[in-house]
C-alpha cells in the first residue's frame, strides 16, 4: 500500500498509542486494531469511528462527520481527530479507545442482529 509522508506520520503517531494495521480502501486508508475497523485516513486527516456514546465528545469541540462525497445528507459515522491530540500519545490513546469502543459496540450489534435472523 502506498502512503504519502503525512499519512505515514499519522499511522506512526497512532501506532505509538495502540497496535494498528492499515489497509487501502476507496482511495483512503482503513485502520484496524484488535481486528476492528475503527478509523480511516483520508488525505492527511485521521477520522475515528463514532456512535451515540462518543459522538458528543467530538461535537463538544465543534467537530462534524466525515462527508466523503460532500453531501451533508450522507455523513459517515467517523469524525476527525482533534488536531491537538495527534502529538499527545495519552490523548491519542483516549480518543482511539473511544473509537474502538464504538467499533466493538457496532460489531456486537451486528452479531446480535445476525443471530436474531438465524433463530426461529
Amino acid at each position: 500500500m502506498k502512503m504519502n509522508d503525512a499519512q505515514a506520520a499519522v499511522l506512526e503517531h497512532l501506532g505509538e498509542a495502540l497496535p494498528v494495521t492499515a489497509r487501502a480502501m476507496f482511495g483512503g486508508i482503513g485502520l484496524y486494531s484488535d481486528g476492528l475497523f475503527f478509523a480511516l485516513i483520508d488525505g492527511e486527516r485521521l477520522y475515528l469511528k463514532v456512535d451515540d456514546v462518543n459522538r458528543p465528545d467530538f461535537e463538544a469541540l465543534g467537530l462534524g462527520p466525515f462527508l466523503p462525497f460532500g453531501d451533508p445528507a450522507k455523513p459517515m459515522q467517523y469524525y476527525p481527530m482533534p488536531d491537538d491530540a495527534m502529538d499527545d500519545v495519552a490523548a491519542l490513546r483516549d480518543w482511539a479507545d473511544g473509537a474502538l469502543g464504538a467499533a466493538r459496540r457496532a460489531a456486537a450489534k451486528k452479531a446480535a442482529k445476525g443471530r436474531g435472523r438465524n433463530s426461529g
